[in-house]
């Protein structure tokens, strides 16, 4: 049965469209149950109705027009109830109802089971038999396991909007769509749908006739895609900080003899034409990288086809663009790639929508440094659906929304208008100190990574860096930067924010950040080799690195080193052992520089019962937010699957904080917090409240957290604090934070008015 199970697996997913799937679906089902039907109706949610899309056994006229109720029939039943319906009279049973055009009467068994994907009711899928037979558990795991598997074939096509005409356009309605936010902020646009300027399913293997003439064409699409790739890299020169400008470098050498480049010749010269021989080396990289469990090798699989593309649209003579750009587009595709940035002019492009892509993915991280509102992993967005309609990107909450309403487009226009007013009102409190209304101080750092941040952050009145990502350097480049390439990188961050101190994590990668060039496979990678680990496990690395750091710091000495990912006081002897290594190094070379102080992130569970042992051992400690809480609660933040049960606000993420800084504290160690709590107003409030006195942030929150710490007393915060204890749900917490706040007159400085009121799980879009 598994090996038929298999098999039957492989010809849907190797299907070309959904009708075919399903008819190969039906078609192999029918002939391994050995029963005499088999059917799949389909469930349209605009219409509330079931349609019979495929069937072996029924009359063929009755697909596309037989049709049931959402709670009609024994289809309807089954979809209701989301559980299989096994009968050996079906006719006898209340729910049964007749389909005369279906010619379904003489059958009495009948088995159905519903067709779901991530709680969503798709349809059904449906065996029936004459004789009266009750069907038995084998064959019901059987029809629910492909079941399983149909879902996932079927939630695609709606995704991509590959089953327009089964049910109509149905699009005319306000429809919400459920991502991950790729970057913050509200954008009001019209759809802008980017396709691939060619499609490597379309090209079929042709036998070579000419080797030599099939070299020259590929030889001059090579020339051509170097040379826009080259142009690319100046247009972004004039907008893209120098981290991002240096993916234009991968993509060259990805083209190389040595790489892409040097296999497509070789299927060539073994017989392909040069069309084909582009497909099968481009799909092959795809899928591996697709393939491969870490997630920021997952966005190196759009690279490659990316670049394919590019390839094959010139082989094809297409156009990577056609259709006119609208003046405020909600670029969306499925997958859209860094050069996005450059192919369209900035100042057309309102929003992004990609149905792939995480928030780590190289396209967020360029989409924050300028600003662009982005929500990405939409992936039941039907793209060809949508060209030309009206859109809201709500970077806010990681939402959608499809042809709204007016009046909620009048809502959305408010909030737009009103964090413009609101932005010029926080600039008045730019200069001052984050002083409560009883002369409580609390020091406000940022976190940085790229150049970009650095103005937006001095702009903003930023006290320090509290967290220098140092990773993103080493991945947006194809291979380790050198010592003197990070030694200018850390120098210009150190000279920026001089004298104010900056502190810098050592190299992080491994769980959700990995470097195409040193590739971490593993089925649990936030689990596995991350952080520390792997630094540790290379010294020839963290030493280079750390020695970079010393060398930026000469003359201006306000570096801070952190240690990421710190799970036992083993780690961190091991780690100033090598840091005192690399400073008698330079010091022996003739630099001049103090030893820095070295501290250590809290940021798995572990880590909150050692504090006093830590810090023995080290200068300072600082909460990783994030990762304590997404370890804490086992929950990985990117998942949007499990999105919901990632809670800031939950009772034992605030109880471990408040571990942490009464064990630092009775040990007289500074102790700060950097990640999303920081930066929210109402976490930096029981924050405050708990005794952290240092909070980092994104330069963008800084502002409004001032504001709102500058409008409490250290009084009333403890007050609130004390209340939060008694209570034992994360949503019931956050709620009674926001309504004390909204009662201090600051609801709207903690989230736009519109939300205000109303749960994150519940937009203000008509049903």
């Amino acid at each position: 049965m598994l090996e038929t199970l298999r098999r039957i697996v492989q010809e849907v997913n190797a299907a070309p469209d959904l009708s075919s799937a399903l008819d190969v679906m039906v078609a192999r089902v029918r002939l391994s149950m050995g029963t005499e039907v088999c059917s799949i109706y389909l469930l349209d949610h605009n219409a509330n109705r079931y349609f019979l899309m495929a069937t072996e056994g029924l009359k063929k006229e009755a697909v596309g027009t037989a049709t049931l109720h959402f709670s009609e029939g024994l289809v309807g039943q089954v979809g209701m109830r989301e559980e299989p319906i096994n009968l050996d009279d079906a006719p006898s049973h209340p729910k049964f109802r007749y389909l005369q055009e279906t010619g379904e009467e003489p059958f009495h068994s009948f088995l159905g089971v519903p067709i779901i994907h991530h709680r969503k009711l798709l349809g059904v899928i449906v065996v029936q038999q004459r004789d009266r037979r009750r069907f038995d558990q084998e064959e019901e795991a059987f029809l629910v396991t492909l079941s399983a598997q149909l879902a996932a074939v079927v939630a695609h096509a709606e995704a991509t909007g590959s089953i327009d005409g089964i049910f109509g356009n149905t699009m005319g309605v306000a429809t919400k769509f459920d991502g991950v936010v790729g970057c913050i902020g509200v954008a009001i646009g019209s759809a802008f749908v980017v396709y691939p300027p060619a499609d490597f399913k379309s090209v079929p293997d042709r036998p070579v006739k000419n080797i030599r003439k099939e070299m020259k064409t590929f030889n001059d699409a090579l020339k051509r895609v170097r040379a826009d790739i080259r142009a690319l890299s100046e247009k972004a020169s004039l907008t893209l900080p120098p981290e991002e400008q240096a993916l234009f470098q991968v993509y060259e050498r990805m083209l190389d003899d040595n790489a892409l480049a040097g296999e497509i010749r070789a299927h060539v010269q073994a017989g392909n034409w040069v069309q084909g021989a582009l497909r099968e080396v481009v799909l092959k990289h795809v899928a591996a990288f697709e393939a491969m469990e870490d997630a920021y090798l997952r966005a190196r699989a759009s690279d490659v086809r990316d670049l394919g593309l590019r390839i094959l649209a010139y082989l094809q003579e297409a156009k990577t663009l056609t259709a006119p750009i609208p003046e405020r587009a909600i670029v969306m595709g499925e997958d859209i790639t860094p050069t996005i940035f450059v192919d369209i002019p900035r100042e057309r492009i309102a929003g992004i929508v990609s149905l792939h892509g995480s928030s780590n993915s190289h396209m967020s991280i360029v989409a924050r440094s300028l600003g662009i509102p982005t929500v990405v992993g939409v992936g039941e967005f039907p793209l060809s659906r949508l060209e030309g309609l009206q859109l809201i990107v709500d970077g806010h909450r990681g939402e959608v929304i499809v042809e709204p309403a007016q009046e909620v487009v009048r809502q959305y226009q408010a909030i737009i208008s009103e964090q413009e007013e609101l932005s010029k009102e926080l600039e008045s409190v730019t200069d001052l100190p984050c002083e409560t209304t009883d002369g409580h101080r609390v020091n406000l750092f940022v976190n940085t990574g790229l150049m970009a941040d650095v103005n937006i952050s001095l702009q903003r009145g930023a006290e320090g860096v509290g967290l220098y990502r140092t990773e993103i350097p080493f991945m947006v480049r194809d291979r380790f930067p050198s010592e003197l390439e990070q030694m200018e990188i850390y120098r210009q961050q150190l000279e920026a924010f001089y004298p104010a101190p900056v502190t810098m994590r050592t190299l992080d990668i491994g769980g959700d950040k990995s470097l195409s060039y040193f590739p971490i496979h593993e089925d649990n990678p936030f689990l596995g080799w991350r952080g520390i680990r792997v630094t540790l496990d290379h010294p020839e690395i963290f030493l280079v690195q750390i020695r970079a750091m010393l060398w930026a710091s000469e003359s201006l000495d306000n570096l801070r080193i952190m240690l990421p990912m710190v799970s036992s006081v083993m780690e961190i002897d091991e780690a100033m052992h090598l840091i005192h290594r690399a400073y008698l190094e330079v010091l022996e070379e003739g630099a001049h520089v103090q030893m820095p102080e070295v501290g250590v992130m809290i940021e798995v569970p572990a880590a909150v019962y050692q504090i006093k042992d830590f810090v023995q051992q080290c200068d300072f400690i600082s909460v990783g937010s994030n990762d304590l809480t997404q370890y804490l609660l086992a929950v990985d933040r990117n998942n949007r699957r499990v999105a919901s049960l990632y809670q800031a606000f939950h009772p034992s993420v605030l109880r471990a904080l408040k571990h942490i800084v009464d064990a630092a504290r009775e040990e007289g160690t500074p102790v700060s917090i950097c990640g999303e709590m920081a930066g929210d107003p109402r976490s930096a409030v029981l924050l405050m409240a708990m005794g952290y006195e240092t909070l980092s942030m994104s330069a963008s929150s800084l502002l409004r957290v001032k504001w709102v710490l500058r409008k409490v007393s250290l009084e009333a915060a403890q007050t609130l604090l004390e209340q939060v204890w008694k209570m034992d749900n994360a949503a019931v917490i956050k709620s009674h934070v926001d309504l004390m706040l909204d009662r201090a007159g600051l609801g709207s400085f903690i989230r736009p008015t519109l939300f205000q009121g109303a749960s994150s799980q519940e937009p203000p879009v008509p049903a």
